[in-house]
């Protein structure tokens, strides 16, 4: 078999992208990163702080700290490890940006979640990693909180390229893709080119289907609606983001050079164990997007996916989901604003859990 016929080869030939939500020392180091780039049609990544602190505990990191020995502050200590990491990426990367156009090739870095309500915190957290790094192949991860909102106009206004995280619900997409036209015209508006800048909108998949089942669970509902509403709730923002880049305000915009937002899933791997472990990467497959998957799923894909263009079927029955769900209890908008807060709490949760692990190393090692 040649390495086209592979299932992720063959699902990127349906126009979607590839990227991973892995990223470490160790695995830039031991090749593994340039092996899915090479051999699995892998082309982006998006840094994961648990990844990292699993590298931290295995020791991947202890020689790069001792170089660092002199920085007390265990927040800086992990700027300084993750904007090593992602540098090094963006340049594993940087021939995917070339090739591309710079379509794909990027590698995302998050703002500081504690940072979550402060617009312009993230702003100036934005600008600080971009500096950092200074590879034009980063894209940082601004959470679509509606502080977050703003900083992603303002970001996209001054010409950076953002990740729009934690995206649940169908308004809040509304909303985001408003904030980076706003951004885009402000952009062009200074002078500036939209062509440098691009965006994705990431929307968290299985967590939605964790949250719906519990409560369908807890209200007695038809148990057939139960892992519905993920992909459903996918299949809306697919077609919103299709209804979005149209007309004359956006035909002006790519004029200039703008390109849409594409629309990126995320949290992808199965966590129900009743599914096929490779279900949400197969039910959302369509051009023009992005799928960051986790290592496992994406070998689990790569093993035994079943790549074909889902992503635009059964429009009519995900609206009925939603209604079904509804009348069944579940409110999809307090679903839906619980998980972003949550989505914020548990961000914030794990980065404060790496901190506390990272000034523990340090103190083994120093």
């Amino acid at each position: 078999m040649t390495v086209t016929a592979t299932p992720l080869h063959r699902l990127s030939a349906l126009g979607q992208s590839v990227w991973i939500d892995h990223l470490s020392r160790t695995d830039l180091e031991n090749g593994r990163i340039a092996g899915l780039i090479e051999r699995d049609a892998v082309v982006g990544a998006t840094s994961n702080p648990t990844i990292l602190q699993q590298a931290l505990s295995a020791g991947a990191y202890d020689a790069h700290l001792r170089e660092l020995r002199e920085i007390d502050d265990p927040k800086e200590l992990f700027w300084q490890l993750a904007s090593a990491d992602v540098r090094d990426a963006c340049d594993l990367f940087r021939p995917v940006w070339d090739a591309t156009a710079a379509r794909d090739g990027y590698v995302s870095l998050q703002v500081d979640p504690g940072l979550a309500y402060d617009t312009l915190a993230m702003f100036r957290e934005a600008r600080r990693l971009r500096d950092a790094v200074d590879r034009p192949n980063l894209m940082v991860k601004i959470p679509a909180t509606r502080p977050g909102l703003a900083a992603f106009e303002d970001a996209t206004a001054a010409g950076q390229s953002i990740n729009v995280t934690l995206i649940f619900s169908l308004r809040r997409y509304d909303e985001v893709v408003a904030s980076y036209l706003r951004g885009l015209e402000r952009l062009v508006a200074a002078g500036g080119d939209p062509a440098r800048v691009s965006s994705v909108a990431s929307f968290f998949v299985s967590r939605i289907d964790t949250e719906a089942d519990r409560r369908l669970d807890e209200s007695g509902g038809d148990a057939r609606l139960r892992g519905q509403l993920g992909i459903a709730n996918a299949r809306l923002a697919y077609q919103r983001w299709r209804d979005a880049f149209t007309g004359e305000r956006w035909e002006f915009l790519t004029d200039k050079g703008a390109t849409p937002q594409r629309v990126l899933w995320a949290s992808t791997s199965v966590k129900d164990p009743a599914w096929p472990d490779t279900r949400y990467v197969e039910e959302l497959i369509g051009p023009d997007t992005v799928d960051t998957m986790p290592l496992q799923t994406l070998e689990a894909f790569q093993d035994h996916g079943r790549p074909a263009p889902r992503l635009q079927l059964g429009l009519d029955r995900a609206r009925r989901v939603l209604a079904e769900l509804e009348r069944a209890g579940v409110d999809y908008d307090d679903l839906t604003d619980t998980l972003e807060r949550e989505g914020v709490a548990k961000f914030a949760a794990s980065f404060d859990e790496l901190l506390d692990g990272l000034a523990r190393k340090r103190t083994a090692i120093t």
